[in-house]
């Protein structure tokens, strides 16, 4: 994992269409911390997230993720979970695993990782014939392979039964014990200690 560094939202305003989403947020994310975004559908979760990205831009304010502004850099440090498996049907979980341990240089083993999510015996079945819950687990072994020091979560719980739940809970766990930073946008607990903003409607 590279280096962890503190997440820095300052006086940051977001707006769909004509609605504002919020106004001058800012909040301080340090390494090792977990923070949980809360708030009703359309609050402006999902497209905070993505502007912590680099994604989407913000309509003012600023993001910086160990001193660095510029959205492209800031990417490369982020692992990103969204509503998007990235499971290839054609693909079995050993294949998909692969070809992203390639793409981000990561020296971390296929099998453990899938033992990690409980996939071990599903390593060799297309992705086609999983469920949605089996794929999230899968994209939560991807987001582990990443190795990079911020993993934003776009409700990392959905489609997970309680084992799925409490095998995320673990690897966000581990995670942030290794000085990495959890962000996530959830309608339910992640299962660990965290920090908790609560988006609302902004008059």
């Amino acid at each position: 994992m590279a280096l962890p560094a503190s997440v820095v939202v300052d006086k940051l305003t977001g707006i769909r269409g004509q609605r504002v989403l919020f106004r001058d947020l800012s909040f301080r994310v340090e390494p090792g911390q977990a923070l949980s975004l809360e708030g009703a559908n359309g609050a402006g979760k999902t497209s905070l997230l993505r502007m912590i990205a680099g994604f989407l831009a913000p309509a003012a304010g600023t993001i910086a993720l160990g001193g660095i502004e510029e959205p492209e850099e800031r990417g490369r440090r982020v692992g990103w979970l969204g509503h998007h498996d990235a499971a290839k049907p054609q693909l079995t979980p050993r294949e998909v695993l692969t070809f992203f341990a390639a793409l981000y240089r990561s020296d971390a083993g296929i099998v453990a990782a899938l033992a990690e999510v409980g996939l071990a015996a599903l390593a060799d079945l297309p992705c086609q014939y999983l469920s949605a819950g089996q794929k999230k687990r899968l994209a939560l072994a991807r987001l582990n392979l990443s190795r990079r020091p911020v993993w934003l979560l776009d409700e990392p719980l959905a489609a997970l039964d309680a084992d799925g739940k409490g095998r995320a809970a673990g690897l966000v766990r581990t995670h942030c014990l290794a000085g990495g930073i959890v962000i996530a946008a959830t309608h339910e607990p992640l299962g660990i200690a965290c920090e908790r903003l609560t988006l609302g409607a902004v008059a």
